[in-house]
């Protein structure tokens, strides 16, 4: 992804490096007008997936198997390295989307009865972060974890939005469902994300009513917005492979104000699950009667008729009939299978996810391609996200590498590709990573608390000045880096390899600790501490997914040969000293590997 002459390692020239190197990429934004005249029609959703150029089933090295963990999973393992070696790519997906689901509402639950037992408050958004982390590092439903991630920061709810950072019980319910409603039809999925709680707090429309001409009230018009925008169809009319219809030069919006103020309808009469629904007090607060469900923060939402809208609803060329007994249920069928069966569907999806988990810049033909499985997995079934996550995973541009290729590695898939590669433990068993959001001294982004429904940063965003801007290239993760967030991360690994990641222990179960939660195994790297090319090549073996680089390679091995390693006494004496200027070389290989743009590129 950079050319050797442009590299320079350490913090301050980082940010000017990582710009350089989030120039590769290949296609183009899917909101680019490709000018002319009208474009073709997209192909029927009905066409069949025209199958990919075979790739090679599995991965000639080691580093190519690596390569693949980082887009599956948030990091790859020695372990994963083999097991994916030996199945190769397709049996290794396969035996992940077979695996069980990793549980984060069971997690919170479990810890809020232990913090309560302990006299504690409960649990809150920490436990969330948790269980987030324990998942990322641990868990071995790895792609499930990766794709609901990714899912994420598509369907956003964020838990610094007023009515989802004080439901955290349902944040970590919210990441269930992207692991399993993520993994199954992407219609349902839909409807899921409309009626969870959370967004219907989020981008309010719990509690939205139907119009009052005698008081001038409309319906919300916010999620029915959104919905449209970032869930399914986005604004601009799409082909196949993601490139945008024009006529005559134009492009074609997808939907209009009247296409908002129908959807709006759809939405009204929604409001939280409750045994004695419809009633008018479960409505607006929940509970009736003395009565409310426990789970009501992340239960489906209900409709309420009577706050539902009678008239016509009309969008996207479906109407839904005026009602005379409204049924909220009856217009968001309508609704979702109009959205669901929209041609652009596909195209912005799969085009997301393969920004998410692949390359920041997919081909036309990766996109057709996606979007044709999203369109028909094989079996006539539209909207299989497991064929679709396959399809983005197994294309043959997915293993092809190039000057062109790959993405900026958001930070928090830098420090999970840290803390996997080197096998952190947990002293407490909590993985107490904690709050990440500062862009001075941690990573500028956690999870879950992204500042808006637009996620962390747009799909399109082109950095201004940069060669990816220069070439027409969009790298979306550039739009949180700058000079204080690049800057901060190197400062905070620096600290979290030196001292450990995550929040400080005292003592646990009586034993004295006072250090930080996660702690690495560095063993290996120790035992290699005396032989700097070595350390070297281990070091970048485990974070540098593609055959390292000689200059880098010779530029770490230097830095690393300057801290000398005093003779050892023939008593031991100096024993600690011994140890700490060997640990003081791992450190800084790790920490320049970090710093580096090899590291920083997803190839």
């Amino acid at each position: 992804m950079l050319s050797p002459t442009l590299r320079r390692v350490g913090a301050p020239a980082l940010l000017a490096l990582v710009l350089v190197a989030c120039g590769g990429g290949g296609g183009s934004d899917p909101s680019a007008s490709s000018g002319g005249s009208e474009t073709p029609a997209m192909a029927s959703p009905a066409t069949p997936a025209t199958p990919a150029t075979p790739v090679v089933e599995k991965p000639a090295t080691r580093a190519d198997a690596a390569r693949f963990l980082t887009q599956a999973t948030f990091g790859p393992t020695e372990a994963d390295i083999a097991r994916v070696m030996a199945l190769g790519y397709a049996a290794w997906i396969d035996e992940q989307l077979a695996l069980p689901a990793t549980s984060h509402r069971s997690y919170f639950e479990a810890r809020d009865a232990e913090i309560k037992a302990g006299g504690g408050s409960q649990a809150w958004q920490d436990q969330v972060l948790e269980s987030f982390w324990k998942a990322a590092l641990t868990a071995p439903d790895q792609l499930r974890q990766r794709s609901a991630y990714a899912l994420s920061q598509i369907f956003v709810i964020s838990m610094l939005g007023d009515g989802v950072g004080d439901n955290p019980r349902a944040v970590a319910h919210w990441l269930d469902m992207l692991g399993t409603e993520g993994l199954g039809n992407y219609r349902q999925l839909l409807e899921t994300v409309s009626r969870h709680p959370l967004m219907g707090r989020y981008l309010s429309h719990m509690r939205n009513q139907r119009a009052d001409p005698r008081t001038g009230r409309v319906p919300d018009e916010n999620y029915a917005r959104e919905v449209m925008q970032l869930f399914s169809i986005g604004l601009v009319a799409l082909n196949e492979d993601g490139s945008a219809r024009t006529l005559n030069g134009q492009m074609q919006e997808t939907y209009g104000p009247a296409d908002i103020s129908g959807m709006a309808q759809v939405f009204t009469g929604w409001s939280w699950s409750c045994p004695d629904w419809p009633d008018n007090s479960c409505f607006f607060s929940g509970s009736a009667n003395g009565q409310s469900d426990p789970d009501r923060s992340f239960k489906p939402m209900l409709g309420y008729p009577q706050y539902h809208s009678m008239e016509a609803k009309t969008f996207l060329g479906a109407t839904v009939p005026a009602m005379t007994l409204p049924d909220p249920f009856a217009s968001l069928r309508v609704a979702m299978d109009t959205l669901a069966d929209h041609p652009n569907v596909g195209p912005f999806i799969g085009r997301q996810l393969i920004q998410r988990l692949v390359t920041s810049n997919p081909s036309p033909t990766y996109v057709r391609d996606v979007a044709r499985v999203f369109a028909n997995n094989g079996g006539g079934q539209r909207g299989d996200m497991r064929a679709v996550i396959k399809a983005v995973l197994m294309h043959p541009q997915a293993r092809q590498r190039s000057d062109t290729g790959g993405k900026l590695r958001e930070p928090v898939l830098k420090l999970s590709a840290y803390l996997r590669a080197f096998a952190h433990r947990s002293d407490s068993g909590y993985y107490k990573v904690g709050n990440t959001d500062s862009p001075g001294s941690s990573l500028a982004q956690t999870p879950l608390r992204a500042p808006s429904v637009f996620n962390f940063y747009r799909p399109g965003f082109v950095p201004p000045g940069t060669q990816a801007a220069t070439r027409q290239l969009v790298a979306p993760e550039l739009q949180i880096a700058n000079e204080t967030s690049v800057v901060g991360y190197v400062n905070f690994m620096r600290d979290n390899v030196a001292s450990g990641v995550g929040q400080w222990n005292g003592v646990i179960d009586g034993v004295t600790l006072n250090r930080r939660d996660l702690q690495a195994d560095f063993s290996a790297e120790l035992a290699l501490a005396d032989d700097a090319p070595a350390l070297t090549a281990l070091v970048l073996a485990k974070l540098v997914m593609s055959p390292p680089d000689a200059e880098l390679s010779t530029e770490i091995s230097q830095a690393v040969t300057s801290i000398s390693v005093p003779a050892l006494t023939s008593n031991n004496s100096n024993q600690t000293q011994v140890d700490a200027a060997r640990r003081k070389r791992v450190n800084t290989a790790v920490l320049l590997t970090l710093a580096s743009p090899e590291f920083a590129v997803q190839p």
